[in-house]
């Protein structure tokens, strides 16, 4: 969307103001083009809530397909619209197959995936997202040369082709070995632990481990009551939920998607755009490059360097990036003339060593969360729950980030045309207030068995917190054993269990 809200083909077929001096449209009202922006993530919220029910009831891998079945509908009824109600009624759509690939896809690959390249190959999700931002990005930046209303009905057709191949790529993927289990369908539940893990071995010790660990889980969730999302806010569970809720609330409160969706406005306003042109895309463009680019040290060190420790850098180095350019903003931004800017939203002006400066800083905040927020949030929440809950779950914390996606692309626009270089302030604050959260309450899951995981949640361990169960502060990275236990390797009683050096600390 960002690629395309600042050209005259858009501006002129979704027309509410009028046309200016120099006879350029004006486009939709502030107010309208948030709400056009935001159609997108309300749907993602609907289609995240209703995803866990789907994947719980047809498998991870089916309401995968079912998402990109509802993307290529919506594809379609975008490309041909003809007014804002047909958009945004297409932009729901396609939300509603945001929302129910955004949930289960790290679902699917924490189901499938070791522990030591668990996080790497959530981020290579995450990488691939970026990629797709990126290739779409240039497809409207090419397309903006276009005459005439192709100019958007060409990208916004082009991206149902990669919802066609991925409904055709999982046509030959396995189902998640642990959903197998949960559907009493041990024998395939085997087969395919042996092919992803066992490398074709059946009696290799780390499937033996893994299925006895499944269905010594499975049975014991078989011998509780019926899942619903009420048991998420049970007392044993509210921590974890809490936590996974925040991991994807706090990603948008970074302000990284506002990047996204309006940098076209952020950019013009550092002078980079050139009235009825398409000047400011290319700029703008950096940034997609950039946040492919910088994913790439996650998916090689993610699980070397731990969770919390990525999430506690990223949101320091966010902060200071949004203080400079709430500053610069402050400082010498001024109000723009008559006739500059097409937008109210386009608020400020700043020009010379400054506007360089803006933009430096906002590279740099788009560089600090690539590595760090961007793919760590997708990987943790589905590390942080329990196989009988796990679906619902991180729909309910994915359904909670594009909650908050809807609410901030609908708000910035407004925010900026009222409170101007504050919007910057109110997000650096929220980078603070995540920092604190992370360091206070958010365990390192990074290295360990899903079914593990479940102990550091267990309050009832010498020096755990009611409710809470081990510290936040004294879990620690165990990647070393993990890679043990991988290869197979000979481990000591206390590692065969799963005590780890937080279990002992905390005992102690």
């Amino acid at each position: 969307m960002s690629a395309i809200i600042s050209t005259q083909p858009y501006l002129c077929q979704f027309n509410q103001r009028g046309i200016d001096e120099k006879g350029l449209c004006l486009g939709p009202t502030d107010d309208v083009q948030g709400g056009i922006t935001a159609a997108m993530p309300g749907g993602s919220w609907l289609g995240a809530l209703v995803s866990g029910i789907v994947s719980d009831a047809f498998g991870r891998k089916t309401s995968i397909q079912i998402g990109a079945i509802f993307w290529i509908l919506g594809s379609v009824v975008v490309c041909a619209s003809v007014n804002i109600p047909m958009l945004a009624i297409g932009r729901i759509i396609n939300g509603f197959s945001v929302g129910i690939c955004s949930a289960q896809v790290p679902v699917y690959i924490s189901e499938i995936s070791p522990p030591s390249k668990r996080g790497r190959l959530i981020g290579f999700q995450q990488w691939a997202i970026t990629w797709g931002i990126l290739i779409m990005f240039f497809i409207c930046y090419g397309s903006s040369f276009i005459q005439g209303t192709a100019a958007f009905r060409l990208p916004w057709g082009l991206q149902a082709i990669p919802a066609v191949l991925l409904f055709l790529g999982l046509v030959i993927l396995p189902e998640s070995p642990r959903w197998l289990a949960k559907k009493d369908r041990w024998e395939q539940a085997v087969e395919v632990l042996t092919l992803i893990h066992g490398k074709g071995d059946p009696n290799s010790p780390w499937v033996i481990r893994e299925l006895s660990e499944i269905r010594e889980v499975v049975e014991f969730e078989r011998a509780n009551a019926d899942v619903s999302y009420f048991e998420l806010f049970t007392p044993s569970m509210i921590n974890r939920t809490t936590v996974g809720v925040f991991t994807q609330i706090w990603s948008q409160l970074t302000g990284m998607n506002v990047m996204m969706y309006y940098i076209t406005y952020v950019f013009t306003m550092a002078g980079l755009s050139e009235p009825g042109t398409n000047a400011v895309l290319l700029p703008s463009g950096i940034q997609f490059v950039i946040n492919v680019v910088m994913t790439v040290p996650a998916l090689l060190w993610m699980d070397r360097w731990g969770r919390r420790p990525t999430l506690l850098v990223g949101a320091f180095l966010m902060c200071l990036w949004l203080c400079v350019n709430a500053a610069l903003f402050a400082i010498y931004g001024r109000a723009p003339y008559p006739g500059e800017f097409t937008s109210t939203a386009e608020s400020m002006a700043v020009e010379g060593p400054p506007a360089k400066a803006i933009i430096a800083a906002t590279y740099l905040f788009v560089a600090s969360f690539a590595p760090t927020w961007g793919p760590v949030s997708w990987t943790y929440p589905p590390e942080l729950f329990p196989l009988r809950l796990r679906g619902k779950a991180v729909a309910l914390c994915t359904s909670a980030n594009w909650a908050f996606n809807f609410a901030l692309a609908y708000f910035v626009p407004p925010a900026f045309a009222n409170i101007t270089w504050r919007v910057y302030v109110l997000f650096a604050t929220f980078c603070a207030a995540m920092f604190l959260h992370v360091y206070f309450m958010f365990p390192e899951t990074a290295n360990k068995p899903l079914e593990e995981i479940e102990e550091m949640f267990d309050d009832t361990k010498p020096g755990a917190i009611k409710y809470v169960g081990t510290p936040a502060w004294k879990t620690k990275n165990t990647r070393n054993l993990a890679l043990r236990q991988e290869r197979n390797e000979m481990l000591s009683s206390d590692e065969k269990m799963g005590v780890t050096g937080e279990h002992k600390e905390s005992a102690a």
